[in-house]
């Protein structure tokens, strides 16, 4: 009896905790209001679009493994709802960016969504060590010009990252074939998708058997384009005042040392929190630079941060 009392209770709370939510958000205040507030929530199965693709290529969804792999990614990414939200902040903050790079090097604008998954839009650390908004790899960072050390660590340089994703991505294309294959490799690495190609008789990406996670990954991409590109079909309702805007900044070129980056940042108007934020390539409170290489620091303009 007590468990059941507690439960009661527990329900009691949830429902003064969504009606406290609803008022803050200018529900509705007639007198059917909680009948509503009990009918507003509703669980649906989703119908699997007809004609999904990546990057162009098309999804063989006839095939019943893939349609029921398609559905689960949508389900699982759809009822996510805070997750969904977020992803729909960030990208309206992030996708400006990383557009103009991709489209420079000609890669699809799909290969912003693999962004997504990896790190949602985050500089993420994976515990094999990748970083970043795009989950990059300290030798394969290396290999592409990056400089990764304890000082600097540029795979939290986003438009550095985005332009080192790219070269892995056309060299993926170049040697796999397909755009879907080099967004496999870009999980599994372009040898593993080669050798599982090779090992199973196959050519294409819905042909093979892989580990969960590469076997999902495509999946989770074009699911979350999906979802990205329709919001309401998918029941996510926001406005552009609800998503998160990039602070317009202005560079400052440093070719020197610098030992305290928190007097640097007083000399220009900002606190060190707000300078890492916008700079989080900087790992350390100071620059060591004793070869005297130039580095771009972006500083945010007046008026969108506030000293208390």
């Amino acid at each position: 009896m007590k468990t059941v009392q507690k439960l009661l209770a527990f329900v009691g709370l949830l429902s003064l905790s969504a009606l406290f939510i609803y008022a803050l958000q200018d529900a509705p205040t007639d007198e059917n209001f909680e009948k509503k507030l009990i009918n507003d929530y509703n669980v649906y199965a989703l119908q699997v679009p007809d004609n999904l693709n990546f990057s162009g290529e098309p999804m063989p969804l006839k095939n019943p493994d893939i349609l029921e792999r398609m559905d689960r990614e949508l389900l699982v990414n759809t009822y996510w709802q805070s997750n969904g939200l977020l992803m729909f902040k960030r990208a309206k903050k992030y996708f400006p960016i990383i557009e103009p790079i991709l489209e420079k090097h000609g890669i699809p604008d799909d290969f912003k969504y693999l962004a997504v998954i990896e790190s949602g839009l985050t500089n993420a650390v994976s515990p094999a060590g990748a970083r970043g908004v795009w989950q990059i790899m300290k030798a394969t960072g290396r290999e592409n010009g990056l400089e990764i050390n304890d000082n600097v660590d540029e795979r939290y340089h986003l438009e550095k990252a985005t332009e080192v994703a790219c070269k892995y991505l056309l060299r993926s294309k170049e040697k796999l074939g397909s755009w879907t294959l080099a967004a496999a490799a870009y999980n599994a690495g372009v040898a593993g998708v080669s050798r599982k190609l090779k090992e199973q008789n196959v050519s294409n990406y819905y042909d093979l058997l892989l580990i969960e996670e590469t076997g999902r990954y495509i999946f989770r991409i074009v699911a979350l384009k999906e979802i990205l590109s329709n919001p309401d079909k998918y029941g996510f309702n926001f406005r552009e005042k609800d998503l998160y805007n990039n602070v317009p900044t202005y560079k400052v070129e440093v070719d020197t040392p610098v030992t305290d980056f928190s007097k640097f940042a007083q000399e220009h108007d900002i606190n060190y929190k707000i300078l890492k934020l916008h700079n989080p390539w900087l790992r350390e409170s100071h620059l060591n630079n004793k070869s005297r290489k130039l580095y771009t620091i972006d500083i945010p303009e007046k008026g969108y941060y506030h000293a208390q």
